[in-house]
């Protein structure tokens, strides 16, 4: 059976496109969300829609899956959480690599929210399609904090503050190169690749987006940054890192092949981590039902602290307070 379920619109996308805020929200092809509005499965305000409807802060859009598969739900997988924190609202995980968050194309079982399902069944109901009570993302091989919903007040109050850069995410990275600068800002505009639809890239036209780093600590060419994600755009680390000409270790991507022209002592371990050396590493947020301020850390991975070791010769730096 269908679970009609709602967004209100936040005051960062009036102006917007229906279709488009949807889409985006979702994180569904625009095509799809414009069969959802053909086939009346879209409200705003209680009223009918069309795509083009350009939207205002405050209002209400309704909305009922079309595809079958999300209508009919999904099933619970097996499988192990790490968990950080939890309460009646919201859970806060420690996601490992190799874990898609959601169902996508090609991705339609084995992900984190069907592990999700399996603990938490309440959430089932809460948020976008495919997408029970998550909030925001990971990428699949990004490990770190992340926070779910387990209701629908929640969902609400977690999806709009991460809207309204109301979070502060830290993530720890580990990138070919010094920057020039130990502290800086990367204040670009990220979109869509124009040909290579799966990319991103930094794009005149494209949204919005800033990344802060600060150098933690180098050695051999390589440097660990500590980054504060200002904005949330898709891949925006790893495609400011690499504008920034100092792209990921092992980002398969955006990343480069810099490890053959350094010492040749520490090319294989550069040459073999198996994915782009990022760990969301803590999250600060306000409880969306309580006001309590909270803040999350995930422990840095052993490969992240194994490939530090090889390269450096010595065990991670004390890492900032907060």
């Amino acid at each position: 059976m269908a679970h009609n379920r709602f967004i209100d619109v936040p005051a960062e996308a009036s102006g917007l496109r229906l279709d488009s805020f949807l889409a985006k929200r979702l994180d569904l092809p625009r095509n799809q969300i414009q069969q959802w509005i053909r086939a009346g499965r879209v409200q705003v305000d209680r009223e009918p829609a069309k795509a083009s409807h350009s939207l205002n802060a405050g209002e209400r859009i309704d909305y009922t899956p079309l595809d079958r598969q999300l209508d009919e739900g999904m099933e619970p997988e097996a499988g192990e959480l790490v968990i950080l924190h939890q309460d009646d609202d919201l859970v806060v995980l420690d996601k490992p690599a190799e874990l898609t968050v959601h169902p996508g194309a090609g991705r339609p079982t084995g992900t984190l929210a069907h592990r999700l399902l399996s603990h938490f069944p309440e959430i089932s109901k809460v948020g976008g399609p495919g997408r029970p009570g998550i909030v925001h993302r990971l990428d699949k091989d990004t490990t770190g904090v992340l926070v779910v919903a387990r209701t629908d007040k929640a969902y609400q109050a977690l999806s709009a503050a991460f809207a309204e850069r109301q979070v502060q995410k830290l993530y720890l990275a580990i990138v070919y190169g010094q920057p020039r600068e130990t502290t800086g800002s990367i204040d670009l505009p990220i979109g869509r690749h124009p040909n290579r639809r799966k990319e991103m890239t930094i794009r005149p036209a494209g949204r919005p987006a800033r990344t802060d780093y600060e150098q933690i600590d180098s050695a051999r060419g390589l440097a660990l940054l500590k980054i504060d994600l200002a904005t949330g755009r898709t891949h925006q680390i790893r495609v400011h890192l690499k504008a920034l000409g100092h792209p990921l270790i092992g980002d398969p991507i955006y990343g480069e092949a810099r490890w053959k022209g350094l010492d040749r002592e520490i090319q294989r371990p550069l040459r073999d981590f198996s994915r782009p050396a990022l760990h969301a590493w803590r999250l600060q947020l306000t409880h969306p039902v309580s006001g309590e301020l909270l803040r999350f850390e995930a422990p840095v991975p052993s490969d992240i602290e194994f490939l530090w070791q090889a390269i450096a010769g010595r065990e991670l730096p004390e890492l900032p307070a907060w």
